[in-house]
């Protein structure tokens, strides 16, 4: 990555930047809105947003330059990159057929949207950075699929816990080290599973005037609270480098940077894993509340193995931190700045051809599960809401309860009662044309879509498992 800087700057001298269009000015969108302007090779072509007062405001408030985009909706997309302005689109289909658009930046965290524009990416010769980790862990093993037939990348965002983490894991291999365990930390007491909107920012300690600022949507960070995010994050994770999900879900270990080789090795080892080769999220809080000491809330975190004395000895000589007995050893990053490390992505795809991590299979789902207990006919509100959160669980075991996804917990009915804690199944919820009459064609798409590959995986899987007979 050391001379990535360098080719922008090639492609900035040679008159051929790098055009970038966004889809979502929120958060993270904002986040990237405010270094665009700042990166050699790099233009920000087009946002695309439901609300142009969206768009403005975020390009106003991360002090994008008033010269360098078009405030008053005079130009097409196409004028806009000729011109080197920026233009704003309630439209993303627009943006995505725009034939000057190199690079699509997929921000709206819903995943029904994402499925859309991925699958209009491979249709329209994008390459695409899936940020809607969403739309990524409901589809993204067929939506990789896609991309490749379709001649485009299909990418993680540097920056986003997700690929930080699998640059971590592909260090590891690359050097020859078998990886114990990867993952990240958050906050995390087991009563934040039943969080809502309503409760959230009690949990956090933002002040009135950051809430008033328009960056902090609730029902988004309750689904960083309750657990649903990290059960994305790590589904992603697991289908990316290949590792496995723990099987009873995330365990949320409290631990600091100093006890991570300690905790995050197998049970037979005198850990606190099941096994070798998973993902697993540590909490920031011990299990009464109190702070743990050298926590890793923002951080990512990769545990490699000592395959030998002589690596393990080399462990020691350079101060690595190391169990007790010298094998097992962590690496992490303290932080991630999200969206500000995302033209990483940007110009690793341009300049590289490749991802900055991407969906290799099907190794982690997440499932939704009752945050109380829900009664028939009531119709869910989705990730973050007052109904359900994401449980983590292998994909295969997935399939074989015909778990129901968080990513389309969402305006659909339920069929039947179910208990506190209990997963969802297709079999509980309503997806006849009844059931659904209220949903978008994109909606019942990514329905279908995910049914698609649900068939797929669940006959490649059942091919493994004779395969491992025979």
């Amino acid at each position: 990555m050391t001379n990535l800087s360098t080719k922008l700057a090639q492609l900035e001298a040679t008159g051929k930047p790098i055009q970038v269009g966004i889809i979502g000015a929120g958060k993270f969108g904002s986040m990237y809105i405010s270094q665009s302007h700042r990166t050699t090779g790099v233009r920000l072509a087009c946002i695309a947003d439901l609300s142009v007062q969206r768009a403005l405001d975020a390009l106003k408030r991360t002090g994008f330059p008033e010269e360098k985009y078009d405030n008053e909706g005079i130009l097409s997309i196409e004028d806009g990159i000729k011109e080197n302005k920026t233009t704003i689109t309630t439209k993303a289909e627009e943006l995505i057929a725009t034939p000057g658009i190199d690079v699509v930046l997929e921000v709206t965290g819903n995943p029904a949207a994402g499925v859309r524009h991925a699958l209009l990416c491979c249709e329209h010769n994008k390459h695409i950075v899936m940020i809607n980790v969403e739309a990524d862990v409901l589809a993204g093993p067929l939506l990789m699929r896609k991309a490749k037939e379709a001649g485009i990348i299909y990418s993680m965002a540097y920056g986003d816990q997700p690929a930080l983490i699998a640059e971590m894991v592909d260090w590891a291999q690359t050097a020859g080290f078998d990886v114990v365990c990867a993952g990240k930390g958050t906050k995390h007491l087991p009563g934040y599973h039943y969080s809502t909107p309503d409760t959230v920012w009690s949990h956090y300690g933002f002040t009135e005037e950051q809430l008033a600022s328009g960056d902090f949507n609730p029902q988004m960070f309750n689904s960083f609270l309750d657990g649903t995010k990290s059960a994305l994050e790590m589904a992603a994770v697991a289908n990316g480098c290949g590792l496995s999900p723990p099987t009873h879900g995330l365990a949320f270990p409290p631990c600091g940077t100093h006890d991570l080789p300690n905790v995050l090795k197998p049970l037979s080892e005198g850990g606190q894993l099941e096994k070798y080769g998973t993902v697993e999220v540590v909490s920031c809080l011990e299990k009464d509340g109190r702070a743990v000491f050298n926590d890793l809330r923002w951080g990512v975190y990769v545990i490699i193995e000592a395959p030998g004395s002589y690596q393990r000895d080399c462990f020691a000589q350079y101060g690595l931190k190391t169990d007790k007995s010298g094998r097992f050893a962590a690496q992490y990053k303290p932080y991630h700045l999200i969206g500000l490390e995302l033209g990483i992505s940007i110009a690793t795809i341009m300049c590289r051809g490749e991802p900055t991590g991407q969906c290799r299979t099907f190794a982690g789902d997440v499932v939704a599960t009752a945050k109380r207990d829900l009664k028939r006919g009531e119709k869910l509100d989705g990730e973050g809401g007052f109904m359900v959160y994401g449980k983590l669980m292998p994909a295969r075991n997935s399939l074989a309860i015909g778990g129901f996804p968080i990513g389309l917990a969402h305006g659909i009915i339920l069929k039947e009662d179910i208990k506190k804690d209990q997963v969802l199944t297709w079999s509980d919820t309503d997806v006849s044309p009844e059931g659904t009459s209220g949903w978008s064609e994109s909606t019942r798409a990514a329905v279908a879509f995910r049914q698609e590959m649900e068939r797929l995986f669940r006959g490649e899987f059942e091919s493994d498992n004779e395969a491992m007979i025979q």
